[in-house]
């Protein structure tokens, strides 16, 4: 499967070096011309999309065959002493059938969010189809890719115990730049019951960060610009106003360099084989099955 470098960032988060996975990997995307995309997982699609024109949103079709990538969690081990961050990084590192390739990858816990990320109309309730509507600013909805139990399922009931006790795992989403938003990778139960018992679902956020050689090459060019800034500074009379501009740049390019490392980078895409006339026949299938989609 092989190998990731831990860097610790505290109790909360990490990042993986992963090493020796050079993709495509089971769970990818794959994209052809046209604004078409699908995610496909190990030999099944599981998600069909299309950006529409102009970029105002995109239409996806989900289809009932995705596999979780994380192990059943029993209730004993919500009630122990678990620091689910290093356990979801060491369950992704296993998963047979996970997104994790050649890259950085950064895992972190999250419990707060915009309100309308899970209480309105961004976290996707409608199955198989939905549409996410990036006619604002930005989305950062979640999209499920399993459909939702009810709130009185008996698992679901089950969770929502742990959710009044502040004992249940947390959900895990994957940040897809493609999407502008987060996948619903494992817990939708879970998150179900959370939002049943009006809370927040707890979260680990999964998101590539970029790789050494892209964060070192952007540093170089922040860098050369910081340095010219200084250079323009120096040459004007010293006054106490121009000391401040002086110690102003140095933080914010002393605080820019520390977060080059830990900026969400795009998620990769793969060719789709069979390009658009491929994708196409996905579709003319899925709206022969599903005439609403």
């Amino acid at each position: 499967m092989g190998s990731a470098r831990r860097e610790l960032l505290g109790a909360g988060g990490l990042v993986l070096d992963v090493r020796q996975r050079p993709g495509p990997p089971p769970l990818r995307f794959e994209a052809a011309d046209g604004g078409r995309m699908l995610l496909r997982q190990g030999g099944r699609v599981v998600l069909l999309g299309r950006v529409e024109e102009w970029n105002q949103g995109v239409h996806l079709h989900r289809y009932e065959n995705y596999r979780p990538p994380l192990p059943p969690i029993r209730s004993a081990a919500m009630r122990g002493s678990v620091n689910w961050v290093h356990m979801y990084a060491r369950w992704m590192e296993e998963a047979e059938e996970g997104p994790l390739h050649d890259s950085r990858w950064h895992l972190r816990a999250r419990d707060e969010f915009p309100p309308y990320v899970w209480h309105a109309e961004d976290f996707v309730r409608d199955w198989p189809a939905c549409h996410l509507d990036w006619s604002g600013m930005s989305w950062h909805g979640v999209v499920p890719l399993r459909p939702l139990s009810p709130p009185d399922a008996g698992r679901v009931k089950a969770y929502r115990k742990h959710a009044r006790d502040g004992t249940l795992a947390p959900v895990l989403l994957w940040w897809v730049t493609a999407l502008d938003g987060w996948l619903l990778l494992d817990g939708h139960d879970r998150a179900v019951a959370a939002l049943a018992e009006g809370r927040t679902p707890p979260c680990v956020v999964l998101t590539r960060l970029p790789d050494d050689e892209d964060w070192r090459r952007t540093a170089e060019e922040v860098a050369d610009w910081h340095e010219t800034r200084l250079a323009r500074l120096a040459a004007r009379p010293a006054t106490r106003g121009v000391e401040r501009q002086r110690e102003t740049m140095l933080r914010t390019y002393a605080g820019t360099l520390s977060s080059l490392p830990y900026e969400p980078a795009r998620t990769y895409s793969w060719p789709l084989p069979g390009g658009a006339p491929a994708w196409d026949a996905l579709a003319v299938a899925v709206m022969f099955q599903f005439p609403r989609d």
